[in-house]
């Protein structure tokens, strides 16, 4: 059986030494739910042991590349607390096992990656965005901690004053602002996405395997040590906004399609 068969959120297609991962939920905008965080803590470590590929694609199906965390999801974890520590477990999982994929993983990021979406495409080698996306990390929006991953990366990709000004306000970046303070690679036409993104990724399969496998471990040391030193903080602190009551009041005002009214509490 092929490892990859058993995924229900995302599809796999091959050309060459190059395997396209795509999230498959477009009619959520590729939000992530229960299943969708289960499968992406286990996908990475698949990746890194496939035989039959060198350099990996992510993106989403659809007009985004991934919205963030689905509500019902968020609800569900507000209801039943203890649903939590399924996530807390998961979300580390994910950022560990993404760092540890020895392959060049290049994001195709063909529409919004907002939330967790945004913590998955920065932890990836290469980000090439459509010219038209945007990216952010509102978890503060929602009256979450951003402490799964997004803490860690925006500081080491446009240093901490930057970083926190998006991560406290958690206002979404254009692709071409994004690339521009060094956030992402870059922004293209959508119509030259493809293009751009399949032409990196055939060079690297092209190119001194070995050579090019060991440089990306060598240069992500020090995201790893900042990760593990990190997550286990980051996400007890989410954990704590989770049972907040400004969370419950700002998955409430998105069902209700209103503004939230913030208590502090």
């Amino acid at each position: 059986m092929d490892r990859f068969e058993k995924y229900e959120t995302m599809t796999f297609e091959r050309d060459g030494r190059v395997l396209t991962v795509t999230l498959n939920l477009p009619e959520s905008l590729n939000a992530v739910n229960a299943k969708l965080h289960s499968e992406l803590s286990q996908v990475f470590s698949d990746l890194n042991d496939d035989p039959d590929s060198d350099v990996i694609v992510l993106t989403g199906a659809g007009r985004a590349f991934c919205a963030g965390g689905d509500i019902d999801w968020m609800q569900d974890a507000i209801d039943d607390p203890s649903c939590f520590e399924v996530t807390a477990v998961e979300a580390k999982r994910i950022i560990f096992s993404q760092l540890d994929l020895e392959k060049p993983l290049i994001c195709r990021m063909n529409g919004h990656a907002i939330g967790l979406g945004a913590t998955i495409a920065l932890t990836c080698d290469v980000v090439v965005a459509a010219d038209s996306a945007k990216i952010g990390d509102p978890h503060v929006s929602v009256g979450l901690v951003a402490g799964d991953g997004g803490a860690i990366l925006w500081p080491q990709m446009i240093g901490y004053m930057r970083a926190k000004e998006y991560l406290l306000t958690g206002d979404p970046i254009p692709a071409e602002e994004a690339a521009r303070m060094g956030l992402i690679n870059r922004a293209v036409p959508e119509e030259t996405l493809d293009e751009d993104v399949y032409a990196l990724a055939h060079r690297l399969a092209s190119g001194a395997r070995k050579a090019i496998r060991w440089t990306k471990v060598t240069t992500n040391i020090g995201l790893k040590q900042l990760a593990h030193a990190a997550m286990d903080t980051g996400v007890a602190y989410e954990s704590m906004s989770n049972v907040s009551e400004d969370h419950r009041e700002a998955v409430a005002a998105f069902r209700d399609k209103r503004k939230p009214v913030f208590t502090g509490r």
